[in-house]
């Protein structure tokens, strides 16, 4: 019959299964011995531009985001771009570094390629074995935020619920209830949102009246809360929630101020919603049993940063190492850009991105640093806790 494969067809996909389920199987024991030095059985990530590792680059259009061109990755092993928005690996790498792992996990669409069959059991054993990233730069919690150009949060919900069934459809339900539940959520996604938002009052020529910015954040509170509940329903127990950081700091904020400034309303607005997040936090940690949290503090670690740069090694903390014009903010980071020669001594990489070495202070601070910048626990104690 017309729908029926081939002998010729079947061999190999038979083939390829059985060296998957054995290559499942290696993974697995080997995972038994790594678990001794991985603090957490798996990471999973959901995310914006900081987190992405490369998602964006299997989007269709021609207004997607993207970082798969030089001079991204120049600092990555291969010296290669990746889909990171970074010079090398980003703040996730790091995190998943400090988590026992060798980097991020990969990127969901990557997993995805080549027959469904194939692609679900390759998502299953990635899943099972170190996590998924979801994350995809311009994401926000609002599906209109940069809609088009880049995976919402919400979807990226969706694709954590699809590699939840490729794991259960491998493994069954209670063994992958035991594996989320000692696995790792990482989640940083609200930066756009303030983006957006305020570019919106720029256009319009005037400032955000305190009801608007206060039913913003209902709005973004009351989404975040719902995301937070269905990976927790899905069977997630650790959440570690990177905050909004100075995001009216950043080179192209900064560029729009004649003294080269930072915005204070736009990091006021961010202020705001991470004091609606830690309740929030707080409130999801009282209601839920086993929910456990930390939130690391981007917007106090900027705020050390700036303050004392060369505390952190830094030579400029106002300006992109890869970007053109003033304040290297007024192009992307392309070739043909102008490239600073040591990036470790540059806070920013592009005109909104952190640059590798400022990722992987981040990621020390939150995973085990100074107290004020994690609350209520730090990334290890997070990792340590049980359900």
């Amino acid at each position: 019959m017309k729908n029926m494969m081939s002998s010729a067809t079947v061999r190999p996909w038979l083939m390829m299964m059985m060296i998957s389920i054995v290559t499942l199987l290696f993974q697995v024991q080997q995972l038994a011995g790594a678990q001794l030095q991985r603090q957490v059985a798996a990471v999973f990530v959901l995310g914006d531009s900081t987190l992405d590792v490369g998602n964006n680059n299997y989007l269709p259009g021609k207004d997607v985001f993207r970082a798969n061109k030089p001079y991204n990755g120049i600092d990555y092993p291969a010296s290669k771009p990746t889909g990171r928005f970074s010079n090398g690996y980003n703040v996730a790498d790091f995190i998943a570094m400090k988590l026992g792992f060798k980097k991020s996990p990969p990127a969901y669409l990557s997993l995805l390629q080549g027959p469904a069959a194939a692609a679900n059991l390759t998502l299953a054993i990635k899943a099972l074995t170190g996590g998924v990233s979801f994350a995809s730069g311009g994401a926000g919690v609002l599906d209109s935020t940069y809609a088009g150009k880049c995976i919402p949060l919400s979807t990226q919900l969706r694709s954590m619920e699809a590699t939840r069934a490729a794991m259960v459809s491998k493994v069954g339900t209670r063994a992958v209830a035991a594996h989320l539940a000692r696995s790792f959520f990482l989640l940083g996604v609200v930066n756009n949102d303030m983006f957006v938002f305020a570019t919106a009052q720029q256009q319009q020529n005037r400032s955000a009246t305190p009801a608007e910015v206060a039913a913003f954040y209902t709005t973004l509170i009351t989404k975040f809360s719902a995301a937070l509940t269905e990976l927790y329903e899905m069977g997630a127990r650790k959440f570690g929630i990177i905050n909004v950081g100075l995001v009216g700091c950043v080179p192209l904020v900064r560029a729009q101020s004649p003294t080269g400034a930072c915005s204070d309303d736009l990091n006021g607005l961010a202020a705001g919603f991470n004091d609606a997040l830690a309740s929030l936090l707080s409130d999801l940690a009282a209601r839920l049993p086993g929910f456990a949290y930390s939130i690391a503090d981007a917007h106090a670690a900027g705020q050390l940063a700036f303050a004392d740069p060369a505390a952190s090694g830094y030579t400029s903390v106002d300006a992109a190492c890869c970007g053109s014009g003033r304040l290297g903010a007024e192009e992307d980071c392309q070739v043909g850009s102008t490239l600073c020669a040591d990036r470790d001594k540059w806070a920013f990489w592009d005109r909104v991105h952190p640059s590798q070495r400022a990722t992987m202070l981040s990621a020390a601070a939150y995973h085990d640093g100074p107290a004020q910048l994690t609350k209520p626990i730090n990334f290890k104690q997070l990792a340590r806790t049980t359900a």
